[in-house]
């Protein structure tokens, strides 16, 4: 038998055998992008849930402004000329109460207003009294259940974040801070200006029916 033949294997430089996996070093570098990545991501998405709350709550502010002005155009847009008995049963001066110029705090005007919904049939008219006034930083709203004789209703919030209001009255061709127009006679326009936290100055003017009658 003829013997195995015999190969010799000659390298031509150093080669380094290396295991298979990750050494430490490469570990410890992963370990540390993936902290960074996952702070990253949290951050973000902190930021993306704060900026969140702010928009939602501006929102929310945009929609309670936008409300208050339609209920104020909804009352304006039917307001009667007609004057009524206080709770102690003397008369108002004027079918239009209006506040003294310059009041920031208090009452801003009241009247009665058309269009009272009855869905119920409650036995009522269909006039109902209401009351715009500012206190403590808020616009409030109250109404009585009854027209003459009767006390004015719990107060409903509309705006909160009030620093100042201001209201003028358009008649006799001319805008004035005050209205004494009797028991016969209504503005032809409010305009009813409001000094905001978020929004600072704003001014909305409404136009009322048969003022000049």
């Amino acid at each position: 038998m003829s013997p195995l033949p015999v190969f010799h294997v000659h390298l031509t430089g150093p080669r380094r055998i290396r295991a298979a996996g990750f050494t430490l070093v490469e570990l410890l570098v992963a370990v540390a992008v993936f902290a960074l990545l996952a702070t990253a991501s949290v951050t973000l998405l902190a930021h993306v849930l704060d900026q969140r709350a702010v928009v939602s709550a501006q929102s929310a502010r945009l929609a309670q402004l936008q409300r208050t002005h339609a209920l104020l155009g909804a009352d304006l847009s039917q307001v009667a000329l007609r004057s009524v008995r206080r709770a102690d049963g003397s008369s108002q001066r004027s079918a239009f109460m209006a506040a003294p110029a310059g009041t920031g705090e208090g009452e801003l005007f009241a009247f009665v207003r058309r269009g009272w919904a009855n869905a119920d049939g409650d036995p009522r008219a269909s006039l109902q009294y209401v009351q715009y006034r500012v206190e403590d930083g808020r616009l409030l709203r109250s109404a009585r259940q009854y027209l003459d004789g009767a006390v004015d209703g719990e107060p409903h919030l509309l705006l909160d974040g009030v620093r100042s209001a201001r209201v003028a009255y358009f008649g006799h061709g001319q805008w004035s801070d005050g209205w004494d127009g009797g028991v016969g006679r209504l503005p032809d326009a409010v305009a009813l200006e409001l000094e905001l936290e978020r929004y600072g100055h704003v001014r909305q003017v409404f136009v009322l029916p048969g003022g000049g009658a």
